[in-house]
Order: structure tokens, then C-alpha cells, then sequence
């Protein structure tokens, strides 16, 4: 079943297709490895503030945000234990990500998502029926390894599932996952925090997203770009029919074969990553989830309920008001699925960045003006309120932008004989930033105050800067032909040789036919 012609035009070449039942299909199931990340997220901030939690593992973070009524607003949660249940998830996933790696290249995406799922679901179970701090700690290490072969191995099936006219519509459903999954996490910790109980059924539940995703994974095919690569080219070639929903495809299969071909030369993809080819695409994954969480994104999402217990909520209007970010990061995801291959990704991430620095300086502001440097205030329900609306700008701006396109332009701009490799760079600098973010925030909240709003703001405006002059268009550009815009890039050019230039065997002279800044 087809539906509208897609045709992309590079290099002189057209690609034609249909967006397919099967590739939507394909791309819907595979985005359900988003939820467990997502899910993850969410929770983790609700559950770390209910009392009942707290009492029961943390009990001096308990007694000094309950007891001690002196105590400093931005202080009342610095525990590096409880920091640690929180982060301790990110290590996990950064070394498993390495390992996800080698099984994505040898044996497949799908069988990458496998792992990640079956493997979460173990951790969520642990979790669940937690007795101390030990069996805590182990299943968040668990859920850390689930999430780094989940986030290794979907972003890449996305986009080599995806025509590249859609590519970046496709790729941004893991993303809208995620924040459905951030979402569902608020709106069951709102319930559960009512109950004694209420903490295990919230950590047990993420078992749910891990049973779609390793049961879902089971029953996809493999992306043509894998199969090539692992020497399954007949069934490459059906799998691509079937994806484009034409079979007229047999150019797309001659540039996917050239890049297989490449990657055979490939002792080392490690090794070949430090090539001047592959410079620009490796600054730029390096530097793009390291942005990303210097946006303090995962400081709001992690700790909402927390943060806004900090400035003066109560329990359940904090949680409340955290179920109302999550709200908007869910709309607003939707917003840049529908715009991201109309108006490209340097838009989407200017135009966030802009935005999220008006909204990290307003609170900052506010945040400064309410509790100054003693921390000792409150604030009204109207001063509340706008601050929690300046918190949803923030949100909306980053979902449409740095959330979605952090995931999506890793993984479409490194050639196939790395492309493993870069999505395992993606993932391991994206989750030691997290990482050391969650590890700290609470520290820095407490020594900082609210200047923790305008450090992260400058590393916003650094970030915005960056995106300007060194990243380019990549819409509606196929991800074999990625080098072409590179070689066309003001900065990033010199590092192109043209003999580092192949589409179907046949050396590239001719300038691609997309935009580049």
C-alpha cells in the first residue's frame, strides 16, 4: 500500500518512492523504543519527590525537606546518594552503548532493540520490588543499559528506514515517544503519590514500554542498509521495494551497495572516524548532544516536580505542574514532525535557541528576584503561575527544536562504514552530559541559585552561535549522499577530498542539489 510519490533530487540523480503502510508501519514500532527513555525521565523526578519514597531510602533528604523549616529553598534536595539513583542510569547506558555498537553493525538494528528492551524490563522489575538502595541502584543500572542499546540502534533505523524526504518527520516519532513517554510517567506519578505504595507501581510500570518495545522489535525487518552490510543483498533489495513502495529503486541500491562495498575496507571504524572525511560529522555529533544537554532540558524533566517544590508549589501542584510541561513537550513535538522536512533543521534549531534563552533569563530573573541569594521567600499563586508559563515556552522551544533534531541529525550525516559507530558517539557523549547534569544539578541549584538559569542560558547563546555558521541543511538529502553537502560547506569543504566522493561507484563532481548555509 503507497501513498503520496516522493521523489528527492541529488546530485543530479532523482530517487523516487511512496510513503509506505509498511515503512510507517515499520518506523511506528521501532519509535516505541522512545517510550522507555521517555518513561524513564519522568519518573524518575515524581518518585524522588514523594515522602513515602523518601522516607524509606533517603531519610536524611526526607527529614531535611520536611523537618527542618529553615532550611534554604534551593538546598531543601542536596543529596549526592539521591542524585545518584537518578544518574546512575546514564553511566549504564554510555558503556553499553559501546557494546549496542558492535551488535548494530554484526547482527542488526533490530536485534539491538531486542536487548534494550528485554534488558529494561528486567531493571524495571528490580526496581519495582526494591527493598534498599542496593537493589535500587541495580535496576536503574539495568534500565541505563536498556536505554543505551534502545537509543544506539532506533535513531539509525529511523533514518535509513525513512525516504529521505520524510527522514526527518520519521526520525523525530522516537523523540515524540519519548515525550508521550515523559508524559504518561507525570500523569502516573500524580496518582500514585496519593498512596503509601504509590513509588513501586510508578518504577514497575516502565516494564510496560519495555514489553512493546522487545516484543515489537521481534517483529520488524531489518533496514536495507544493514542487510548490505552483513551480505543479504537480495533480501536488502525486497526489504527496499517494499520500504519505497516502487521498484524502480535500483539506483538507491547501487549507492547503498557502493557504501557497503566502502565499509568492507573498514578495518577499524573507530579508527576511521579520525579521518579528515569524517571530521565534520564527527565535530558535529560530538558537539550537538553535548549542546543539548547544556540547554538544562533534562534539569526541568528530570526534577520538575522538584524544581517547582523549590520555588514554593506544593506536592500536588507540583506534580500537576509538571504533568502540564509534559503536555506541552508532547504538542510541541508534533509541531516540529510537521515542519521539520518543510523547513529544515537549521531553522527549527535557531529559532529554539532564541527562544529558550528568553526563557532561561525571565526565570532567572524572577526565580532571583523572589528568593534572592538567601533562598528564603514565597511566592504568590499569580508570580507562580507565570513562571511555571515561562517553564512551557521553554519546553515547546526545545521540543520543537534541540529534543527532536539532537537525535535526528546524528544520525543521518555519518557514511554507512561508521554510521554505527557515530550513533554510539551520539549516545555516549549525549549520556555522560546527562550524566554529570543530573549528578550536579541539585549542587548547583543550592550553590548557584537561581544564576543556574542564566549558566545554562549562556551555553544556549554559545549553542545558537555554533548551529549558525557550522551546521548545515540536511532536509530531503538521502544519508549516502550526506558527503556532498559537506563538500559544499564553507568550513567543513576542505576537509573533502574529491575522491572521497562515491554514488553508485561513480565519482560526484557535480554540486548536490540542496541548500547548504
Amino acid at each position: 500500500m503507497a501513498g503520496g510519490s516522493i521523489v528527492t533530487q541529488v546530485g543530479g540523480k532523482e530517487y523516487p518512492g511512496s510513503f509506505t503502510l509498511f515503512v510507517a508501519m515499520a518506523c511506528l514500532v521501532a519509535s516505541s523504543g522512545g517510550l522507555i527513555f521517555g518513561y524513564d525521565i519522568g519518573i524518575s523526578g515524581g518518585v524522588t519527590s514523594m515522602d513515602s519514597f523518601l522516607s524509606k531510602f533517603f531519610p536524611s533528604v526526607y527529614r531535611k525537606a520536611k523537618e527542618d523549616v529553615s532550611t534554604n529553598q534551593y538546598c531543601k534536595f542536596d543529596s549526592q546518594l539521591l542524585t545518584l539513583f537518578t544518574s546512575s542510569l546514564y553511566l549504564a547506558a554510555l558503556a553499553s552503548s559501546f557494546v549496542a555498537s558492535s551488535l548494530t553493525r554484526t547482527s542488526g538494528r533490530k536485534w539491538s532493540m531486542f536487548v534494550g528492551g528485554i534488558t529494561f524490563l528486567i531493571g524495571a522489575v528490580i526496581n519495582g520490588l526494591a527493598i534498599n538502595v542496593f537493589m535500587l541502584i541495580l535496576g536503574r543500572i539495568l534500565l541505563g543499559v536498556g536505554v543505551g542499546f534502545a537509543n544506539q540502534s532506533v535513531p539509525l533505523y529511523l533514518s535509513e528506514m525513512a525516504p529521505a524526504k520524510l527522514r526527518g518527520m520519521l526520525n523525530i516519532g522516537f523523540q515524540l515517544m519519548i515525550t508521550i513517554g515523559i508524559l504518561a510517567a507525570n500523569l502516573i506519578n500524580f496518582v500514585m503519590s496519593k498512596y503509601e505504595w504509590g513509588w513501586r507501581v510508578s518504577l514497575g510500570l516502565a516494564g510496560v514500554p519495555a514489553f512493546i518495545i522487545t516484543i515489537g522489535s521481534l517483529c520488524l525487518p531489518d533496514t536495507p542498509n544493514s542487510l548490505i552490510e552483513r551480505g543479504h543483498a537480495e533480501k536488502a533489495k525486497e526489504i527496499l521495494a517494499k520500504v519505497r513502495g516502487t521498484k524502480d529503486i535500483q539506483d538507491e541500491f547501487n549507492d547503498l551497495t557502493a557504501a557497503s562495498e566502502d565499509s568492507k575496507l573498514i578495518k577499524s571504524q573507530w579508527k576511521d572516524m579520525l579521518e579528515p572525511k569524517c571530521r565534520p560529522p564527527l565535530v558535529v555529533t560530538i558537539l550537538v548532544p553535548f549542546f543539548q544537554q547544556l540547554t538544562g532540558i533534562n534539569v526541568i524533566m528530570f526534577y520538575a516536580p522538584v524544581l517547582f517544590k523549590t520555588i514554593g508549589f506544593g506536592d500536588d501542584a507540583s506534580l500537576m505542574s509538571a504533568v502540564i510541561t509534559g503536555v506541552i513537550n508532547v504538542l510541541a513535538t508534533v509541531v516540529s514532525i510537521i515542519v521539520v522536512d518543510k523547513y529544515g533543521r537549521r531553522i527549527l534549531f535557531l529559532e529554539g535557541g532564541v527562544q529558550m534563552l528568553i526563557c532561561q533569563i525571565a526565570v532567572g530573573v524572577l526565580i532571583g528576584h523572589a528568593f534572592g541569594t538567601s533562598g528564603v521567600g514565597e511566592l504568590s499563586k499569580s508570580y507562580s503561575m507565570f513562571i511555571v508559563g515561562l517553564i512551557c515556552a521553554y519546553v515547546a522551544a526545545f521540543a520543537w527544536s534541540w529534543g527532536p533534531l539532537g537525535w535526528l541529525v546524528p544520525s543521518e550525516i555519518f557514511p554507512l562504514e561508521i554510521r554505527s559507530a557515530g550513533q554510539t558517539v551520539n549516545v555516549a557523549v549525549n549520556m555522560f552530559f546527562t550524566f554529570i547534569i543530573g549528578q550536579v544539578f541539585l549542587t548547583m541549584l543550592c550553590h548557584m541559585k537561581f544564576g543556574l538559569f542564566f549558566f545554562f542560558g549562556g551555553w544556549v547563546l554559545i549553542m545558537t552561535i555554533f548551529i549558525f555558521f557550522f551546521v548545515p541543511e540536511t532536509k530531503n538529502v538521502p544519508i549516502e549522499e550526506m558527503i556532498l553537502v559537506w563538500k559544499n560547506h564553507w568550513f567543513w569543504g576542505k576537509y573533502i577530498s574529491e575522491s572521497d566522493i562515491h554514488v553508485g561507484n561513480v565519482e560526484m563532481t557535480k554540486k548536490p542539489h540542496v541548500k547548504t548555509p
